[in-house]
């Protein structure tokens, strides 16, 4: 089983008070938007009692690619353990990971990768589970997987693990799309990486930033100013719509069309306000593939 799935962004984060019983997590109100830079998570079935493995590949894992990094507390092995215990099967599968989504950058390369096992997994054991409750699991792992299961648009609520899809025919998309959030964009991406206690805790003390729809892109940028710069330069430049993704440090450019997107490119570039540029289109879905030739879109 080979699934291709996108990364996220948040169109609008807003941010509440912490809850307790939520493990400190603050409670959200967020527009998701999945966005065309993808990581392929490959699951493949092995002897039984083999246990699991885990390959990584890609040019940047960041974090990922540390000899002292625990392969247990990776995404995509926590969820193909979770997606075991619920089906009361051992967890013999060979994952292989084949990232391009930037690590620590506020997209949800993680996530995806959770969401990516599970989908994965659930046809790889001819389990057949409805996307609802798949969704159940996810929310079990953390808070943007459930969403990255189908991509699109959808509303977030909860601590972000509750989640509404929002239809492409709906209003509220269709508003979107003419507020400039959908189309081509630009992915801003950086060597750095931010930790995401640490933007919630710089929030906890500044707050959020005036007229911002993400709540945290004040902390964001205040650990990381090039952030900030960069939104300013694609802004300039003609971008329709620039900011932090989620936590960051990575920023989104939505550009209206080719020309407007390489200003935006010459604008980064000459400004040096980011570390790399990746060019991608939203919104964008994940894609199962049953080796060698059979292809679905989930919830086609």
């Amino acid at each position: 089983m080979e699934v291709t799935v996108p990364a996220k962004t948040n169109l609008t984060l807003h941010v509440g008070p912490a809850h307790e019983e939520w493990g400190g997590r603050h409670a959200l109100d967020t527009i998701y938007c999945a966005i065309g830079v993808n990581d392929v998570v490959t699951a493949t079935a092995k002897t039984p009692g083999s246990g699991f493995s885990l390959e990584l590949s890609g040019e940047h894992l960041g974090d990922l690619a540390s000899s002292g990094s625990d392969m247990r507390r990776n995404h995509a092995v926590l969820a193909l353990f979770a997606i075991a215990r619920a089906a009361g099967r051992e967890p013999d599968v060979a994952l292989h990971v084949d990232k391009h989504i930037p690590v620590g950058a506020g997209l949800g390369g993680g996530s995806a990768d959770a969401a990516a096992t599970l989908l994965a997994v659930n046809t790889l054991w001819g389990l057949h589970w409805p996307i609802e409750r798949l969704r159940d699991i996810a929310a079990t792992l953390g808070v943007d997987m459930p969403f990255c299961l189908e991509g699109g648009y959808a509303h977030g609520t909860g601590f972000g693990e509750r989640i509404i899809p929002l239809e492409d025919d709906s209003s509220c998309v269709q508003t979107l799309r003419d507020r400039g959030f959908a189309g081509q964009l630009l992915v801003g991406a950086y060597h750095a990486q931010l930790s995401t206690p640490n933007v919630y805790s710089t929030f906890d003390k500044m707050g959020a930033g005036d007229g911002d729809d993400n709540h945290l892109q004040r902390a964001a940028v205040a650990l990381h100013p090039r952030s900030g710069e960069a939104i300013e330069a694609a802004l300039a430049a003609g971008a329709s719509r620039s900011f932090v993704s989620g936590s960051g440090p990575s920023v989104i450019a939505f550009v209206p069309d080719d020309a407007v997107a390489r200003r935006v490119r010459t604008a980064w570039e000459q400004s040096a306000t980011v570390d790399r540029i990746i060019a991608a289109q939203a919104p964008a879905r994940p894609v199962i593939t049953i080796l060698p030739s059979l292809s679905y879109r989930v919830r086609q």
